[in-house]
């Protein structure tokens, strides 16, 4: 494994009385494509949103580049999913009123970028994700796979260390989420992004250096790092 950039050290998380997450522990590798799997309801998504800084978990710690991010502020979080976290949802979440290059430039934006450079970026991340021409339609003119490269374009834009992807084919059929995730691997790997990736996909899985499996809100195996379907 590679240098550790984020790392989940014993933490739990409640929902009231029930357990989603418990004394789970997990180290991920800078640049490494991490598949996390499992039944539904075994915690994968709230394990994801825990070290997104989307939820606090209740006890334990995230680190990220050995530095505890699991109290900082609010602020500081958002912070980092502008900036260092990119994620990217089921249903790709962008805002229907705007269009492809004005969803793309949102992170940007908000990090204090004028629209006109942060559009010569989008367009440019658009481009190479085959939407390009849709750069001025709003989601309710394109298909749910362009609507996802569109999520996808808007979650890299800031170039982040880590990718958090939970269930991103999950509304495609098989051809769009086959192209969404090779777009999503080959720009991780041209960037050296971390990807941490939630499905129940064994297809989607497969384009991961490991999977981990979860169970019961705990993780059952930390999997085995592949390369071309080997292990290593």
């Amino acid at each position: 494994m590679n240098d550790p950039i984020l790392e989940a050290k014993n933490i739990e998380k409640w929902y009231g009385p029930t357990p989603a997450l418990r004394d789970m522990s997990l180290v991920i590798g800078r640049g490494e494509i991490v598949a996390v799997t499992g039944p539904s309801g075994c915690g994968k998504s709230t394990l994801l949103h825990c070290l997104s800084g989307i939820l606090r978990p209740d006890q334990g710690s995230v680190q990220f580049q050995q530095r505890d991010i699991t109290n900082v502020s609010e602020a500081t979080r958002s912070r980092l999913r502008r900036t260092a976290f990119g994620v990217l949802f089921q249903f790709g979440q962008i805002v229907p009123e705007l269009t492809a290059v004005e969803n793309v430039t949102l992170p940007l934006q908000l990090g204090g970028s004028r629209f006109r450079d942060a559009a010569v970026r989008a367009q440019r991340l658009l481009d190479r994700l085959g939407v390009g021409d849709l750069a001025g339609k709003r989601p309710g003119e394109m298909s749910g796979g362009q609507q996802q490269r569109v999520a996808l374009a808007r979650a890299l834009v800031t170039e982040p260390e880590v990718l958090f992807a939970d269930e991103p084919t999950g509304a495609l059929d098989s051809l769009a989420g086959e192209q969404v995730m090779v777009e999503l691997v080959r720009l991780a790997g041209d960037h050296g992004t971390t990807v941490l990736v939630v499905t129940h996909n064994v297809q989607v899985a497969a384009y991961a250096d490991r999977e981990i499996t979860m169970r019961d809100g705990q993780l059952e195996t930390a999997g085995q790092v592949t390369v071309a379907g080997e292990a290593r």
